[in-house]
């Protein structure tokens, strides 16, 4: 009786740690990861595909159109390891930067165009186009070379239309 209990499966008592040992419960389902690990492999074996398929049409010189035919497979399904694939150009092009990851540095500091006090984040922009501080930020402070009159007359113009009535024929 003793041969028989040695040989039937037995399972664990307690439950099972990721493989990963990030310290969380893993399943069977999920090939004895947790959550967050297994979403984190799944993710990188997509990227690795879409890697290989990019690196590969850009050898074979494929259309893209003919990329977008095929129906994608299943992470699970396909295990693609990338390897190292020599290009050889005939001219050497450099790659453009789509995406600069460094902002361009302002030329200088941001200043009162009268007092020409440093003013940063606090700075008052004017309808002329100048920038301000807190004491010439109204338009008789500075010279102020934009027509409020002239703005504020085409405001009520477009705004209160003329309205004629019909003539009247008189009896």
């Amino acid at each position: 009786m003793e041969s028989s209990n040695e040989t039937s499966y037995q399972a664990r008592e307690g439950p099972i740690l990721c493989i990963n040992n990030c310290g969380f419960f893993g399943s069977a389902a999920t090939m004895n990861m947790c959550s967050k690990c297994h979403k984190d492999m799944v993710l990188k074996q997509q990227q690795t595909q879409f890697a290989a398929a990019s690196i590969e049409n850009m050898v074979n010189g494929c259309s893209s159109s003919s990329i977008n035919q095929k129906e994608p497979l299943p992470a699970n399904a396909v295990s693609v390891d990338a390897g190292a694939v020599d290009l050889k150009l005939d001219s050497p092009q450099p790659i453009p930067d789509l995406v600069s990851s460094e902002p361009k540095p302002n030329e200088r500091p941001s200043r009162c165009t009268s007092c020409r006090k440093r003013v940063g984040l606090t700075g008052f922009s004017c309808r002329c186009g100048n920038l301000f501080c807190s004491v010439h930020r109204y338009s008789d402070k500075h010279e102020c070379s934009f027509d409020y009159r002239s703005v504020a007359q085409d405001a009520i113009a477009k705004a209160n239309p003329l309205v004629k009535a019909d003539k009247l024929d008189k009896i």
